[in-house]
């Protein structure tokens, strides 16, 4: 699927975006350019000079670019088939206190991306999103929810243009730099006597990056346009993880922050009636007039009406057990 095409990853010196081009680059070989379009100079040099990478740096381009620079995007973007939107202010608290900028990355960003891939051409684009854009609480949910949105809706832009816009919906990333585990572990190696946890009876949603990158692979294999694909990951209790990681200190409770849930959620009971179940993933359906000359043949069987998904009520859990070999596998030095 990617032999002889060029990718452009938006946010590519991110968690996802480097396992995505390590992804690509050792599974599909023929892949002819990997565009790294972020606005850090540093992370791409970083980047640029891991050992996984180096073989590879023919393939790769690291542009300097911000999401809101419209003109920059659309220099970046010539000739690009496939683009990957995970540029965005991910931060709760960030958000919160900095609502202007939220807007301007996760919002505005996203329509500047959905409006050059459209004067581009470029095949299909697939965005990232977050379990915090179910029924949000906060600005960072409350934007990447907009932002899906936009996504899904650029489908009814597109007119006669080859142009396919999805978007793939993934809860907390064990090997990602924002997650709370390696807040967690510089704690204890910093000699730390308690945890701090935000509320005992919280729980969130976990999986590996690999599989992130692989929902997103078959995102860009098998959407039509308009898709919202959930991928079906274990859910783990805030106090498990601690002892996971220091099961010999004591935990101390802090409160959640501002914008915060007990549980996160995937999939409301709002969209229950749009939602199929494939093995391993939900498709959310747009409930727009031109996705019902594209769902048929489609596949999967409805959810009940009154389904939700959200990390409380899963029927799949990770032990403390489980947590510690993921944790074994992930290279936390790196991050």
């Amino acid at each position: 699927m990617f032999n002889n095409k060029n990718i452009f990853i938006t946010g590519g010196t991110g968690s996802f975006g480097q396992e995505f081009a390590k992804t690509v680059l050792h599974n599909y070989p023929q892949v002819n350019k990997i565009i790294i379009y972020s606005r850090d100079e540093f992370k791409q040099f970083i980047m640029s000079n891991q050992p996984e990478f180096q073989p590879h740096l023919s393939k790769l381009r690291f542009f300097i670019g911000d999401v809101r620079d419209k003109d920059r995007l659309r220099m970046a973007m010539e000739d690009v088939d496939f683009v990957i939107h995970a540029a965005a202010l991910k931060q709760v608290p960030a958000c919160e206190y900095n609502p202007f900028e939220a807007i301007k990355t996760n919002i505005v960003g996203a329509q500047n991306v959905i409006e050059v891939a459209l004067e581009k051409n470029v095949e299909k684009v697939v965005a990232l999103s977050t379990d915090k854009a179910s029924s949000p609480i906060n600005l960072y949910g409350a934007t990447k929810l907009c932002s899906d949105k936009l996504f899904i809706a650029g489908n009814g832009y597109s007119g006669s243009k080859r142009t396919r816009f999805s978007v793939v919906r993934y809860g907390n990333v064990a090997g990602s730099r924002g997650s709370v585990i390696p807040f967690f572990r510089q704690l204890v190696r910093e000699g730390a006597k308690s945890l701090p946890i935000t509320d005992y009876n919280m729980t969130r949603f976990w999986l590996k990056l690999e599989n992130a990158v692989w929902l997103v692979i078959k995102a860009f294999e098998d959407m039509r346009g308009g898709e919202l694909y959930v991928k079906k990951i274990p859910s783990m209790r805030i106090v498990d993880l601690a002892k996971a990681i220091a099961p010999d200190l004591p935990m101390y409770e802090i409160g959640i922050r501002p914008g915060e849930k007990i549980h996160e959620q995937m999939i409301s009971i709002e969209d229950a009636r749009h939602t199929l179940e494939f093995d391993d993933y939900f498709l959310i359906q747009p409930d727009l007039a031109w996705w019902q000359g594209r769902k048929k043949g489609l596949g999967g069987k409805p959810v009940p009406l009154d389904f939700v998904y959200n990390s409380g009520c899963n029927t799949d859990w990770l032990t403390v057990e489980d947590m510690q070999k993921l944790i074994a596998e992930i290279h936390y030095e790196k991050l």
